[in-house]
């Protein structure tokens, strides 16, 4: 999932200043250059934020981080009055205030947040998709920490510099976890394959990717399994979690299924021979899931036999095709595209399948795949990472960065696709979001530093108003 050509320099460190001594003190978490898996940037760290709380705004200092042999940085105080001031391309480290619930998503310049955000539980490792199961509390995927286990010399390996962002290492650490409505967070199940993604954990970690419930049981999507992610005795695909005694096991491997049915279009300097799986949903008695590095939408049965539903990568290429949603048959895919990011080139893709094949007049060769088909697309979008149907009916799209360039802090957001074709700001000034389900209170509950390093994230609540 990572664009090519980037080349990771270095990371550094910000020093916490509190100028107030009446507030809370800051506590610094470390950056790596690249974000996370997910976002696939290795590249320069290119800012730092130096974050002051006084009276609740966030001012920002930002400094130009070296090479991976020079740890210091320059600091550079540009501050702004009324929000956040970011300078740079990509942040490298985020200052996170250390009370429970003292910590908002960052404000964009002049802009408050709206709606207001309610912290429902932080110090996640990771989190991603989540799902509400039938007894009501909220399930959290986890990516985890990674591990050092190399199986270089056993196996192809995911490329390394300077086109790729491995080699990778792994370990067991991520896991499932459950929330209350009180906001008590507990383990489900642990022991999932995570992987640390290029030398040191540079680019990030995945780990359990995305949760669902299909006849009352609950499902994990691993995307941090296989050899190639340095777990060659823990493969990556789907797995059967007995949420009463937190035992599983797999019933789908979805990367020994990869290697023998590659997508259409693959691309060699970012390729992920064990897949990185990264969402799931329930459909009509089955498990769809997307796997964004082939581009492939692959349904998996109860009883783990997997098939192909579409090859994205045969009619779009290599755009990362990261999540999906479902509405009167018809499928939703919504996709990352390549990094450095380019605004408002990633898109809602509408798959249907159709029984007719009338394609007489199409010239030789330009058919149609028959079943499942892409019958529209809608631009307009930036990095999408998760989709939705709103209780209004609407698809809500969760975007990681908003912005040219790289990932940044603050300017992740979701925004909705009104009835007059109009992409409409729903919630805005999120960090590196990377998951978001509605509730049955009917309120949006999203995974905040979701892409950020573990400790830091959080699940927010937001009480949404229908839209039109």
């Amino acid at each position: 999932m990572r664009g090519p050509g980037e080349k990771p320099l270095g990371r550094c460190l910000a020093a916490a200043k509190l100028d107030n001594p009446s507030y809370e003190p800051v506590k610094v978490i470390t950056w790596p250059c690249g974000l996370d898996g997910l976002t696939g940037a290795s590249t320069t760290c290119g800012t730092v934020l130096d974050v002051e709380v006084l009276t609740g705004v966030y001012l920002i200092a930002t400094g130009s981080c070296g090479a991976l042999s020079n740890n210091s940085c320059a600091k550079n105080t540009n501050q702004g009055e009324h929000g956040m001031k970011l300078i740079g391309s990509l942040s490298t480290a985020l200052i996170v205030a250390s009370a429970v619930g003292s910590f908002a998503p960052a404000p964009s310049i002049a802009q408050a947040i709206e709606p207001t955000p309610f912290i429902l539980a932080s110090g996640l490792e990771g989190p991603r998709g989540l799902r509400f199961g039938p007894d009501g509390d909220l399930y959290v995927a986890e990516a985890g920490t990674g591990g050092t286990n190399s199986t270089i010399g056993q196996c192809r390996q995911v490329p390394g510099p300077p086109g790729g962002p491995g080699p990778d290492t792994g370990g067991l650490t991520a896991r499932i976890s459950k929330i209350g409505p009180n906001g008590k967070v507990t383990t489900v199940a642990s022991g999932f394959p995570s992987v640390t993604i290029g030398p040191g954990g540079v680019n990030g970690t995945i780990g359990v990717a995305d949760v669902v419930f299909l006849d009352g049981n609950l499902y994990a999507l691993i995307g941090g399994g296989g050899c190639s992610h340095g777990n060659p005795k823990s493969p990556s695909g789907i797995a059967k979690v007995d949420i009463k005694n937190g035992s599983w096991h797999l019933i789908a491997d979805i990367g020994a299924w990869l290697k023998t049915h590659p997508s259409k279009y693959e691309s060699a300097d970012d390729f992920e021979p064990d897949g990185t799986l990264y969402s799931v949903i329930a459909h009509d008695g089955r498990l769809l899931t997307v796997e964004p590095n082939h581009g492939q939408v692959i349904s998996v049965t109860k009883s783990g036999e997997i098939e192909q539903v579409i090859d994205i990568s045969a009619s779009e290429g290599h755009i990362v095709p990261t999540s999906i949603a479902t509405r009167d048959g018809s499928l939703f895919v919504g996709n990352l595209n390549l990094f450095p990011i380019d605004p408002q080139w990633a898109r809602i893709l509408t798959i249907s399948k159709s029984d007719s094949d009338d394609f007489d007049n199409l010239p030789p060769g330009l058919e149609p795949a028959r079943g499942h088909r892409i019958v529209s697309s809608k631009a307009g979008f930036t990095t999408v990472v998760a989709v939705d149907f709103g209780p209004d009916g609407l698809l809500y799209v969760l975007e990681l960065s908003d912005g040219a360039g790289l990932p940044t802090p603050g300017l992740g957001k979701v925004v909705r696709v009104l009835h007059s074709g109009a992409i409409e700001n729903v919630v805005t000034n999120l960090s590196v979001p990377t998951g978001m389900t509605f509730g049955p209170d009917g309120r949006l509950y999203v995974s905040n530093f979701g892409a950020a390093p573990a400790g830091a994230g959080q699940i927010l609540r937001f009480d949404i108003a229908p839209g039109w």
